[in-house]
């Protein structure tokens, strides 16, 4: 029973922050709302199913399920934002390992990002 409640928390803490991301650039949506998901899985039925028929996520989420593939203006509009938010993550710290570091993960993720399959627009 705590499981699945520490799993309902994280998922419900993943939407709230997937949402913000809609109008943060600095915040990335999908990944958040794929992670609520993979929680609200293992926790609660009802908000899983809640989360699988958000129209604001439904399309995304069924994507993702069936293909594994985000579509090209999902895709572009995450390599773009990520992108900038990590220039300007780089450009304002003030450490150079940090800014390494941010550099590595940002070159992970960007590829990743690149090499997800890209599904045609509906």
């Amino acid at each position: 029973m705590l499981k699945r409640g520490l799993f309902a928390a994280v998922g419900l803490l993943s939407v709230a922050l997937g949402v913000l991301g809609i109008f943060l650039p600095l915040l990335p949506t999908v990944p958040f709302i794929l992670f609520a998901l993979y929680c609200f899985a293992r926790s609660s039925q009802r908000l899983h199913n809640w989360l699988l028929n958000h129209p604001w996520f439904r399309e995304a989420i069924a994507d993702w399920q069936q293909h594994k593939g985000l579509r090209k203006s999902i895709k572009k509009r995450a390599l773009v934002l990520s992108a900038l938010s990590f220039m300007v993550s780089i450009i304002i710290v003030p450490l150079l390992w940090v800014k390494g570091l941010l550099l590595i993960m940002a070159t992970c993720l960007l590829t990743y990002l690149w090499r997800l399959p890209t599904l045609p627009e509906r």
